[in-house]
């Protein structure tokens, strides 16, 4: 599942690419974006009869909702590199971006479920993905 959604994340950011010029607003295109969202989690939520902690949801840290604005931050920011960049380069320097403070949270563990210490193998691994970006970015 995890690299199914990842596989759609360029197909979004075109979708979103292509909104966002049609209405002439990136910004109003993640909007959008983030709207049918919403009603598409509601529905499924509503078929699928999910529940909710409300008394977990009003005692979590006030910090998490800074998750909603990284989500909004991202999806504008790749409609506007999607363009420039395009695909390639675009999520290349995505996933370099993750796998870097991914492996800066779990080494520190902030945020993870499970402290994983950054390894000379993990960091070849992302100078690899680092690699692989400049590749796609001059040839």
């Amino acid at each position: 599942m995890a690299f199914i959604s990842g596989a759609f994340l360029p197909i979004q950011a075109g979708l979103n690419t292509k909104l966002g010029k049609a209405g002439e607003s990136p910004v109003h295109a993640s909007t959008i974006s983030f709207v049918v969202g919403t009603v598409a989690l509601l529905l499924y939520i509503l078929f699928t009869q999910q529940s909710v902690s409300w008394e977990g949801i009003k005692s979590a840290p006030g910090y998490v909702w800074i998750g909603g604005v990284l989500g909004a931050f991202y999806v504008t920011v790749i409609i506007l590199a999607y363009p420039q960049l395009g695909p390639g380069l675009t999520f290349g320097l995505v996933v370099a971006g993750q796998l870097i403070i991914s492996a800066l949270l779990e080494h520190f563990n902030v945020l993870v479920a499970q402290q994983q210490s950054i390894s000379p193998m993990r960091v070849l691994g992302i100078v690899l993905v680092v690699v692989g970006v400049v590749i796609v970015r001059k040839f």
